[in-house]
């Protein structure tokens, strides 16, 4: 059966949709960019001695405009779009991390705008399914269902491509939308002490084993608080908060700010366990369901960890009889009883690209920059090992052997190692774009950087020449259209470049 957006069934309308613009905007006609025709124009990584590494980039972005659909007004989808590379439907949290690596591209194809046909899907109550076809009009799930949506880090996307381009037209146009859609879930996904639930499908990490054994741990919640949905909301709300300041409508999100400071209690007063010194899924009996779940590290992204926790939280990731395995990190620990080591048992320690993606956010954030650094490295030597053998890249990877797994050509969310995680986390180059800034946090001793960077409507150059060891001063040359400022970090020193 289909349901038909806004068709069918009764809605409790949320009046913020109404301020949707998406939901009478017109399809695009902008023919779609071909890859031999721009490849010239993409940012260029240069890594001396790691060439392959180089082919690795260029084929992911090969794969990423291969995926590249039309927008269709017959199906409600108003924006070109990339497909998510797994079926014929969109998917919501593919989608949102697709954009952390597509906005190096933005200027060639705007890939920000996939989101937009979510947005022309939401229903008139606020809801936005997490899986929609593209083939015909309809969506996968009913808002009933307990796998129908979800996660809710639609705004994280957002406000990435925002930092990372200054896009004021476009915050203040999604703005609405994704208001809307996370007092739905407010509404709909959450128990009596605040806390939300979610499922495998709904929470986008399908078959690990959280719930207990007599639910489907793939379609049913469990009666549990769930800590990646919960940290999740708290992350989205705060971010929400954040974009209304930029617009001006702070008035707007008060209760945002409450809803905040609920979560804040309820996850760090009920969901973490003193004794493993790590946050956990909450049975509806209050005890904790003791998986130690890669989605547990939303929390340190979401700024709830509180300071005198965050060592010893994230000591679980440097810990080789849980996360610290031959390829990081795993989604599942390895001491779980359903840990597959050899062939990732898809979630249940397989190493996802959108999750190593997370826990490298959260580790840079709160200054983990030596381990992020180190998981970076390890994560994308074993992707290119396998593109080396195989010419591609794979929707997820073994954690105890160098194998791609499940489905090949994934871009897909496994283009964030090739492109994101090699510029942010192994160059240690982030934008800053409201300020005409670049953070480069040196690492590397070879000689490395990024020709055509884009930061806002400059265009900028950065090349480190070789060093002799990484105590040495690096050695940088900035080349620029617009003024921008390059902070540059190493062995804890820092200096200021003009361009």
């Amino acid at each position: 059966m289909k349901f038909q957006v806004n068709e069918n069934l009764y809605y409790a309308e949320n009046p913020q949709v109404q301020k949707n613009r998406y939901l009478r905007m017109k399809a695009e006609t902008t023919p779609l960019p071909e890859f031999e025709t721009i490849r010239d124009q993409l940012p260029i990584p240069v890594w001396d001695g790691h060439e392959d590494a180089v082919r690795c980039y260029d084929k992911t972005w090969q794969l990423a405009f291969g995926n590249l659909k039309p927008a269709n007004d017959e199906t409600g989808f108003v924006s070109n779009y990339i497909d998510t590379a797994f079926n014929s439907h969109l998917f919501m949290w593919d989608s949102s991390f697709i954009l952390m690596f597509g906005k190096y591209a933005s200027r060639i194809f705007n890939f920000q705008k996939t989101l937009d046909n979510f947005y022309s899907h939401q229903h008139k109550d606020g809801f936005i399914c997490r899986e929609i076809f593209e083939l015909e009009c309809g969506e996968q799930f009913s808002r009933d269902d307990p796998t129908s949506t979800g996660p809710n880090i639609m705004p994280w996307a957002e406000w990435e491509y925002f930092c990372s381009t200054g896009d004021m037209d476009r915050l203040e146009s999604v703005f609405d939308p994704l208001c809307a859609y996370y007092r739905w879930l407010q509404l709909h996904r959450s128990w009596p002490d605040g806390s939300y639930w979610s499922s495998g499908w709904a929470c986008g990490m399908d078959n690990q084993p959280r719930v207990d054994a007599q639910y489907d741990c793939i379609a049913h919640h469990g009666f549990m608080s769930w800590i990646d949905a919960c940290a999740q909301q708290y992350f989205s709300a705060g971010i929400l908060c954040r974009m209304a300041a930029v617009l001006g409508r702070s008035d707007e999100t008060r209760w945002l700010e409450d809803e905040q400071d609920m979560l804040r209690r309820t996850i760090n007063d009920t969901m973490w366990s003193e004794q493993d010194q790590y946050y956990y899924d909450k049975r509806r009996d209050g005890s904790l369901n003791g998986v130690k779940s890669v989605g547990a590290y939303w929390t340190l992204l979401a700024d709830l960890v509180p300071e005198e926790r965050k060592d010893a939280f994230v000591a679980h990731l440097d810990n080789e009889n849980e996360f610290k395995r031959p390829n990081r990190v795993p989604t599942l620990s390895y001491d779980h009883p359903d840990y597959d080591g050899q062939n990732g048992g898809y979630w249940r320690g397989a190493i996802w690209a959108p999750t190593n993606y997370m826990v490298l956010s959260a580790l840079g954030k709160h200054g983990y920059h030596s381990m992020a650094h180190e998981i970076a490295r390890t994560c994308h030597e074993h992707v290119v090992k396998v593109f080396n053998e195989t010419g591609t890249v794979f929707e997820n990877y073994a954690p105890e052997r160098v194998m791609g797994l499940c489905t090949p050509d994934f871009v897909g969310w496994t283009g964030l190692i090739p492109i994101a995680v090699l510029f942010e986390y192994i160059f240690g180059i982030k934008p800053d774009s409201m300020n005409k800034k670049i953070i480069w946090r040196v690492n590397l001793t070879e000689r490395h950087g990024i020709r055509q960077y884009p930061l806002g409507d400059a265009t900028v150059d950065l090349i480190c020449e070789a060093r002799n060891s990484a105590d040495e001063k690096p050695v940088i040359k900035v080349v620029s259209d617009k003024p921008v400022t390059v902070e540059v970090i190493w062995n804890d020193c820092v200096e200021e470049i003009r361009a």
